[in-house]
């Protein structure tokens, strides 16, 4: 993405805003070819080695900017989870740049990745799975303090961790106990404080939520909320729920089939969606104010990852798409609006 297609965030103060992660033409893909003898196949009289492969990410380009709230939607299986997972180094790209604060960190080895550990966290989906259910949660909020700051005494180990634990509304108190013995709010307030504890400047949040009763949901996103307003963090925020997206997000960033269809300020998304796929997500959204709502239903086969269209991946489930949309990819264009667009028929103003 050039320079001129990027969209230039403000902050409060109506200043440029600082970018904190940089993400550019990101690719993952996974091999599914199995092993040597499975991938051989007898054609034409000759063997040859078929490879075959799940193309997770397409092309991402990414901006986050310091004290925002990047949320990234999209239907399931279109990539989102696995573009969070491969900017906190969880899994290595197959091609891409990923730069936090200007410092290229996708070819790091895992020694090198160590100072930013501390500065980049992660809340994942499931709290059920992701705490340590033979450790208490005192245990469990102490070894990243230890690990990370090892000249602290046990006083100051365990002082943070109480600051910590009292943040996020669970009681000290409590640490003695086991992860089984909490709800799965409780849960994920305690995997929000141990991502705390390290003091980061940027937090992926993997649909924190979707685990999660929907009393309870709201709780964790004010918590959320909060917790960005006091301690100045930033978040990319995965979701599929549209409603906690308007609710929660500065921009939101459409996926769909490994790509970003749509880029923008969430206020302009759910006023103006420009792209055929977000207007179609849009329309699906119940509304109590809006009377005889058009669902916009799509048509055609959702693609496999396995053997992707070519051109615009949206292409064959598209009435605006035309021969070009089959051939070129769309490349994401900067609207007068400050949104960004990956879409032929917007460019060529028939749409």
């Amino acid at each position: 993405m050039s320079n001129s297609q990027q969209s230039v965030v403000t902050d409060k103060n109506n200043g440029v805003a600082e970018s904190i992660l940089q993400v550019r033409n990101l690719h993952k893909r996974f091999d599914i070819s199995g092993g040597f003898l499975d991938s051989l196949q007898f054609k034409a009289g000759k063997i040859s080695r078929k490879r075959e492969y799940v193309h997770a990410i397409n092309g991402v380009n990414l901006e986050v900017y310091k004290g925002e709230a990047l949320c990234v939607v999209g239907e399931s299986g279109c990539g989102k989870s696995t573009v969070a997972r491969t900017i906190m180094g969880l899994i290595k790209p197959s091609e891409g740049v990923i730069s936090f604060k200007g410092q290229r960190i996708d070819n790091l080895s895992n020694s090198q990745m160590l100072p930013f550990r501390r500065k980049m966290q992660m809340i994942f989906q499931n709290p059920y799975a992701s705490l340590n259910p033979r450790k208490t949660i005192t245990e469990t909020l102490e070894e990243p303090v230890k690990f990370h700051n090892p000249r602290f005494s046990a006083a100051q180990v365990k002082d943070k961790v109480a600051e910590v634990m009292l943040s996020v509304g669970v009681d000290p108190n409590w640490g003695v106990r086991f992860p089984h013995e909490f709800s799965g709010g409780q849960r994920q307030r305690i995997s929000i404080a141990r991502a705390l504890t390290v003091e980061p400047e940027f937090i992926v949040a993997d649909e924190p939520i979707s685990a999660l009763d929907v009393s309870i949901q709201a709780q964790v996103l004010n918590l959320m909320m909060d917790t960005q307003q006091e301690r100045n963090l930033t978040y990319l925020f995965i979701t599929h729920d549209l409603a906690v997206v308007e609710h929660f997000g500065t921009r939101v960033a459409v996926m769909y089939l490994g790509t970003v269809c749509e880029l923008a300020a969430t206020k302009t998304l759910f006023s103006t969606p420009k792209h055929p796929y977000t207007q179609a997500l849009m329309s699906a959204i119940p509304r109590l104010d809006v009377k005889n709502t058009a669902h916009i239903k799509l048509t055609g086969e959702v693609p496999t990852p396995i053997n992707l269209p070519g051109g615009c991946v949206f292409h064959g489930r598209c009435r605006h798409a035309n021969e070009r949309c089959k051939i070129q990819i769309p490349p994401l264009i900067v609207q007068n609006d400050g949104s960004q667009v990956a879409c032929h028929a917007i460019e060529e103003n028939r749409l």
